[in-house]
């Protein structure tokens, strides 16, 4: 699709805006105070996701728990994150130090994460699943609010850092470059946890002590980075913030003034439709591997698995800089329709790309997903900064962490429910693991829902930004309002 008929699809030829004002550039970061936020992504993405990935190696394979527990416990981790993420974002608006409103924050919050991460698996051999489900429980509890009382003021940072439209993209887009470090790692976590040095005497492998080794190093990584954002990062709202003695923000405002925001409402169902309809196919693609092009050989296709994690990973590599060239050119809500139109043929085209006579195919179908993947997540952290400054302009206060909390339970629920959905999904096509070949019926139905349940949600996320209205002429108008209301920041 040429850039001319997102232009139109956009902007209908009635509804032209006017010409853009020449862009100020007192926006512009230095480079180290965009890579000293870029790393809170060792921390974000080890925090939250590293766990999750490792829990089920570690205490269903390994120790021998009930599945079951396990799910409870990441079920009931879901409401402590939506409570915990809403009081930490609003606590971080309202705080006031010599070292701001959110650099405290991160720095303790993050020193605790890295220290606490090993400690998730400091548990004994020969428990009962109860006593297994006992520690998980309150470990989880614990972590959950230490991991928000990084992320929410972190994420917050992002939306406060510069109030140049298009610098805000850029430092979204260094973030995304910095978290294939920490995906990396993630994606070699269970590997690592598997390597010789930590067999038993039996020559098996120690999956727990694997583990165990893996966060303790993961974990001073996360101290280290903390430590280097609160060194590098400043906070360039706050001195303003000060100075104009900004009332304190009611609790109350922190979702329910928050969900009021039109433009706010218009990208959340943007990103709860694609979060929702890409998470709910996760199990679908690996059995379409697995079963179809591999024909049942479960090794054959963790191998071809392995493949297309580090081939999703170099699309997204390449994604980012290619979406924020198109958003730097014709803004950022023509970018993400480009991001969903081009999602929507990526998806579609896997019932050609999963092919057993070409196998290799199957790599370009995750690399395609991966690519329009990182343009939408760079895309979507620049937008909601955006979605602060018309805040601040209807209601003449900063809110950065009610929005960061808001839309962080909204999205972490909305996912869940994608990814507890996608066993169902499974289920239902007649999927029996317990065959090594599936039923011919079975196969269609992973092939054909694969393609189309994403293609729903990518139809609604587009019919949302396509509703969006805060586009960079609007946004300039906003900032000069801004400025000549409390000066320039």
């Amino acid at each position: 699709m040429s850039s001319s008929t997102i232009d139109l699809a956009v902007n209908p030829p009635t509804l032209q805006e006017p010409p853009l004002v020449p862009p100020v550039v007192e926006g512009r970061l230095p480079v180290r105070q965009k890579v000293g936020y870029g790393l809170g992504a060792f921390v974000d993405m080890w925090g939250h996701w590293l766990y999750p990935t490792l829990s089920f190696q570690v205490f269903i394979v390994f120790l021998g728990v009930a599945p079951g527990l396990i799910s409870t416990v990441q079920m009931i981790k879901i409401f402590i994150d939506a409570a915990s993420d809403t009081l930490f974002g609003w606590m971080s608006d309202n705080t006031r130090t010599r070292f701001g409103r959110r650099r405290p924050f991160i720095l303790v919050g993050g020193v605790l994460a890295g220290v606490g991460l090993p400690l998730l698996f400091a548990v004994g051999r020969g428990w009962t699943d109860t006593e297994y489900f006992v520690f998980m429980l309150v470990t989880t509890a614990l972590y959950v609010p230490v991991m928000s009382c990084f992320n929410m003021p972190w994420s917050s940072l992002g939306a406060e850092m510069t109030p140049d439209y298009h610098e805000r993209t850029t430092v979204q887009s260094v973030r995304n470059a910095i978290q294939k470090a920490p995906e990396l790692a993630m994606f070699f976590a269970a590997q690592f946890t598997t390597l010789a040095i930590f067999n038993d005497a039996h020559g098996k492998p120690d999956i727990l002590r694997g583990a165990q080794t893996y966060c303790t190093i993961l974990g001073v990584i996360m101290v280290v980075a903390s430590v280097a954002i609160f060194l590098l990062v400043k906070e360039r709202y706050y001195a303003n913030l000060v100075r104009q003695k900004q009332e304190k923000i009611p609790f109350s405002d922190t979702l329910w003034r928050t969900m009021r925001c039109q433009p706010f409402r218009h990208v959340l169902l943007m990103m709860l439709s694609y979060g929702i309809g890409t998470a709910m196919v996760g199990a679908l693609g690996y059995c379409n591997t697995v079963y179809y092009v591999c024909h049942g050989d479960v090794a054959l296709g963790a191998k071809w698995n392995t493949g297309m994690g580090i081939t999703g990973m170099l699309f997204g590599f390449l994604g980012i800089p290619f979406f924020m060239w198109i958003a730097r050119r014709h803004g950022k809500r023509n970018a993400l329709v480009l991001v969903f139109v081009l999602a929507i043929g990526a998806f579609i085209g896997d019932w050609w790309l999963y092919d057993p006579a070409l196998p290799v195919l199957q790599l370009f179908a995750c690399g395609f997903v991966a690519f329009t993947g990182a343009g939408f997540w760079t895309l979507y952290g620049s937008t909601i900064a955006d979605v602060v400054d018309y805040d601040e302009l209807e209601t003449g206060k900063r809110r950065e962490g009610s929005f960061s909390a808001c839309q962080s339970w909204t999205s972490k629920f909305g996912i869940a429910l994608g990814v507890g959905a996608s066993g169902w999904i499974l289920q239902l096509t007649g999927f029996d693991s317990k065959l090594p070949v599936q039923t011919e019926h079975a196969i269609f139905m992973i092939r054909i829902l694969l393609s189309s349940i994403p293609v729903i949600g990518l139809v609604l996320a587009l019919v949302a930004i396509l509703r969006f209205q805060l586009t960079e002429t609007r946004m300039h108008e906003i900032r000069v309002a801004l400025e000549a209301r409390r000066g320039v920041v």
